[in-house]
């Protein structure tokens, strides 16, 4: 991805929703072709594609719609060492993890490096698309409770963790440029603290210190609101 995109703010993300939204079939065919191309060799495709791997036609005919079932041994051999070329042309870096609500167990999502960068544009376009329809988003500050939870590892050593829990240690979240919008109460390391109760405590003490500032409250989830009413 353009690391510019990533500096997209205001105006200038508004003009990119209306360029991606308005081309959406081109903008489509490109990011197929893009994948096609990256991931051509990889076990899982070469097994469906005989002719030109960067035949968005030949693909959509021949390749599959699948479950998780269907995918879930390759993930899991990868999980336990074999190389990530068994479904992506590049180093997997992390497993992200799903809350496990469906099935009863969490599922694993290979990430890539460059899957962060692709989140944080989207996370980028929140502000810009609400500040259309919400004034004064971008004064005094904002208190909002945001959660890591505790990650773990597969058998051969890659990260495993939820989504948030990937973003909120990323560099992208860490070490954000300074803007209005984005002038938090709670300080990084109240975050990434994976005792939940203890982060709660240090997030809501942090929204009294600032609370004569404290102008919008938010969260990603409703139940951190009832959650810090039963903080001990």
């Amino acid at each position: 991805m353009d690391g510019k995109k990533l500096e997209y703010k205001g105006e200038a993300a508004l003009k990119e929703i209306e360029r991606l939204t308005s081309e959406a079939d081109i903008v489509q065919q490109n990011i197929l072709k893009e994948i096609l191309l990256q991931n051509q060799k990889t076990e899982y495709l070469s097994k469906y594609l005989r002719g030109s791997a960067l035949d968005t036609r030949e693909f959509k005919k021949s390749v599959p719609v699948i479950t998780y079932r269907a995918i879930q041994p390759y993930i899991t051999r990868i999980a336990h060492g074999e190389g990530s070329s068994l479904i992506t042309g590049k180093p997997i870096t992390e497993m992200l993890c799903s809350s496990g609500t469906s099935a009863g167990e969490p599922k694993m999502m290979p990430s890539i490096e460059e899957d962060i960068d692709r989140r944080t544009f989207l996370y980028n376009l929140i502000m810009p698309i609400m500040s259309q329809y919400l004034t004064g988003l971008d004064e005094g500050k904002a208190m909002y409770f945001y959660f890591v939870k505790a990650e773990r590892s597969t058998p051969c050593g890659l990260p495993a963790r939820t989504v948030l829990t990937s973003y909120y240690k990323s560099k992208h979240f860490k070490f954000r440029a300074p803007d209005a919008y984005h002038d938090f109460t709670s300080l990084y390391a109240a975050i990434l603290c994976d005792d939940g109760d203890q982060s709660m405590y240090c997030q809501l003490l942090s929204g009294l210190v600032h609370r004569r500032q404290v102008l919008r409250l938010g969260a990603v989830f409703a139940s951190a609101f009832l959650r810090d009413r039963i903080v001990p």
